[in-house]
């Protein structure tokens, strides 16, 4: 086929028919040297050398030609004319040099780099009464720019004139400039030791500057100069002129919001650095009274940095119970907050109820319950159910008024309180939509425990009477009428309780097992032929199972017998044949002194019997409950290894083995795809003989498996194998 490539015109790859190192190797190294050969040399000009005057003034006229037109060209290039100075200064034409820059300075005055650069030719040169006049003549034009007042003062300072360096900064400080204006005057100052004037500089530079910076770098002064009164005063007097009454500017926008936050921050370094000045000084009491000024005065925003400072002091220098305080205020600002930011947040409620019971302050506990039963979770009004996110609000809610009650109860030791409290809450919850069973019965119990039977037996009656479904409630009523001996309204309870819902099995359970508890054995078996005889019970097989499990505790064989044919009338479950073939093997309890051989074959017998029809069925009526036929013949297994005692010969045994399936992998589609899964399904031994091709595959299946594995068996060998041996099978639903 002729190549695409070739076909377009395309430059076609050269093929290397050689492939082996060439003798001679080409290096980078020789690449270059080769390239460098074959360049020519650059002729370098001839150095001329100045002999004389006249050669020197040619010299110069000729690079003053040069710059004029580089000048008269480029104007407003800066390098142009800083060139052509230094050209000047070189050739120590001084007042030609400064004839350039003042040229330069004419076109452009605001080029801070040109009155750096001329000034210091100036000092360089040691001109310093023209170097005064050209950082005198920067400054007045240009007083913003700090960087000539630095260098000015600094060239003053150098020749020990620090009278006219004190006059420069004079003048600098008339344009009011930044701090660090001051910080540098200050410093000058102290380097020649003069603190009364760093002192009133001080105090000039406050007054100007009303900043916390300023103020705590004027105290650190006087702590410095070991004057630690004047330092304290210097914190108060900030404290007086900087917070004043803490009454910030009403914020009108954005910016007017900016500055009341600045405000805000601008106290609380100012009180932290006077709080840590005191520790400093010993004055442990004076530093927590700060901390707490400073907690109660400031925003909340502030206070966790406040709390954290006046924590570690508690912790450094307090005592326990100091500790435990501090950590108590910084929690429950914490805590605040969270709440104040989302008051439905029940679990930080907790948190704030349990720091409060800690603390065991009773009204601010008492407060703490008030405000948060206040904020009851919001519900959807369309009257339906509720949702789960919303019960479960609802339930931390509920804990929070059942907290509530207990603390009445216990840590104030106020009952009428409580009674209050769980009448509270009780009128508040939609008891139509959704009820709390343990609220209810906490509320009976405080009622019991003021003696208030009355009381209780009403509460306990709207209880039901609104919740019939709610099991728990029964029975805390029934086993309190019962604990008193109202067996009469114990019944009352439980019969109005069924004709308010005949749904409920554990209902029914709990009246029969009343009545079997005061060995009324007849009504408690009336009572449980009337529950399965419901069409309707919301747990039909938890009485199936206690209706049985009665009668065989009560001896009745045969009656318990009879409940389990009813019962596989209803429903063939495999758990149903199961527990009646384990009923029918085991011996009840009237029956354990009488149990000798004839009795334990009889069990066998009639046990066999149940699984025997229990495969019969589900084999003959659902053939599709393979499942549950696998679960009956596993069961039936392990009954026969049991009946033999663990001997795997037995008749039994095997005859239930022959009737185990087989299971067999097979691939089916998964819906709405076209993948294909791998499943595995039962063959019982009825369904083998319709499938009469199953033993070849599964014989060719196995002879190719030993094929594989190198064992060399031949096909007609295989084929002569039981099919009995192989655990799965790979076919597919067509196959």
């Amino acid at each position: 086929m002729e190549d695409v490539g070739a076909r377009r015109g395309l430059p076609q790859p050269s093929r290397v028919k050689d492939k082996r190192p060439a003798p001679r190797q080409i290096t980078a190294e020789q690449i270059v040297r080769d390239a460098r050969s074959q360049q020519e040399e650059i002729a370098k000009p001839p150095v001329s050398k100045i002999a004389d005057r006249e050669e020197l003034a040619e010299y110069q006229l000729k690079k003053r030609r040069e710059f004029e037109d580089l000048v008269r060209r480029m104007r407003w290039s800066p390098g142009v004319w800083t060139k052509y100075a230094k050209f000047e200064e070189s050739q120590q034409d001084f007042e030609r040099a400064r004839s350039v820059w003042e040229r330069a300075l004419e076109v452009d005055y605001r080029n801070r780099s040109m009155w750096l650069k001329y000034a210091e030719m100036e000092m360089r040169n040691r001109f310093v009464n023209h170097a005064r006049n050209v950082w005198d003549r920067a400054v007045t034009l240009l007083p913003m720019i700090d960087q000539f007042w630095y260098k000015y003062i600094h060239m003053e300072e150098m020749l020990g004139n620090v009278a006219g360096a004190r006059q420069i900064f004079e003048r600098w400080l008339k344009w009011t400039p930044e701090y660090q204006a001051w910080r540098a005057y200050i410093k000058m100052e102290l380097r020649y030791n003069e603190v009364e004037r760093a002192r009133k500089l001080y105090k000039r530079y406050v007054g100007c500057c009303n900043t916390a910076d300023a103020w705590i770098e004027f105290a650190k002064f006087e702590m410095r100069a070991k004057q630690r009164e004047n330092a304290r005063g210097v914190y108060e007097k900030a404290v007086q002129e900087l917070i004043g009454d803490l009454i910030p500017p009403e914020p009108e926008g954005v910016e007017e919001e900016k500055n009341v936050q600045e405000f805000y921050d601008e106290a609380s370094k100012l009180l932290l650095a006077f709080a840590s000045f005191e520790i400093l000084c010993g004055e442990m009491d004076r530093a927590r009274a700060i901390y707490s000024f400073a907690l109660h005065t400031l925003p909340s925003s502030h206070a966790p940095k406040i709390e954290a400072a006046r924590v570690a002091l508690e912790k450094q220098y307090g005592t326990s119970s100091g500790v435990e305080v501090a950590v108590l205020i910084q929690r429950r600002r914490k805590y605040e907050e969270q709440v104040k930011a989302d008051p439905h947040d029940y679990d930080a409620w907790f948190d704030l109820v349990r720091l409060e019971e800690q603390g065991g302050n009773i009204e601010r506990i008492r407060s703490t319950f008030q405000e948060v039963v206040q904020h009851p979770p919001p519900m959807a009004q369309n009257g339906g159910s509720i949702a789960a996110h919303d019960k479960m609000r609802w339930k931390r809610f509920v804990y929070l008024w059942i907290e509530y009650a207990l603390f009445e109860e216990i840590m104030a030791d106020d009952l009428t309180k409580a009674n209050q409290v769980y009448r509270g809450i009780i009128s508040m919850i939609p008891h139509k939509r959704f009820t709390f069973a343990k609220l209810w019965i906490n509320a009976a119990e405080a009622l019991i425990r003021t003696k208030d039977l009355p009381g209780t037996r009403k509460l306990l009656g709207q209880a039901v009477g609104l919740n019939p479904s709610k099991t728990k409630i029964l029975d805390f009523y029934v086993d309190f009428e019962l604990q008193l001996g109202n067996i009469s309204r114990c019944r009352k309870i439980l019969e109005s309780a069924l004709s308010r819902s005949q749904t409920s099995a554990a209902t029914w359970i709990k009246f029969s097992k009343l009545e079997s508890e005061l060995e009324e054995d007849e009504r408690a078996r009336a009572i449980l032929d009337l529950a399965i005889q419901q069409e309707e019970l919301d747990s039909p097989e938890l009485v199936w199972k206690h209706y049985i499990d009665f009668e065989i505790q009560m001896g009745e064989r045969e009656k318990a017998r009879a409940l389990y044919e009813q019962l596989l009338s209803r429903t063939s479950h495999v758990k149903v044949w199961i527990s009646y073939a384990a009923f029918e093997a085991a011996p009840i309890t009237n029956e354990l002194e009488y149990d000798d051989l004839k009795s334990r074959e009889l069990r066998v017998l009639r046990a066999r019997e149940v699984f025997k029809r229990g495969h019969s069925y589900l084999r003959g009526n659902e053939p599709h409950a393979k499942h549950e036929c696998v679960a009956l013949l596993e069961a039936w297994e392990s009954f026969e290894m049991e009946a033999a005692q663990g001997n795997n010969d037995s008749v039994w045994v095997k005859e239930v083995n022959a009737l185990m399936p087989r299971r067999v992998k097979r691939r089916r589609l998964v819906e709405d795809s076209d993948i294909m899964e791998d499943y595995y399904e039962y063959i019982f031994p009825d369904e083998a003989a319709a499938l009469p091709n199953l033993k070849l595959l599964e014989a060719a299946q196995r002879w190719k498996r030993q094929k594989l594995a190198g064992e060399g068996t031949r096909p007609d060998t295989a084929l002569l194998e039981g099919a009995n041996d192989v655990p799965e099978e790979k076919t597919t639903d067509g196959g």
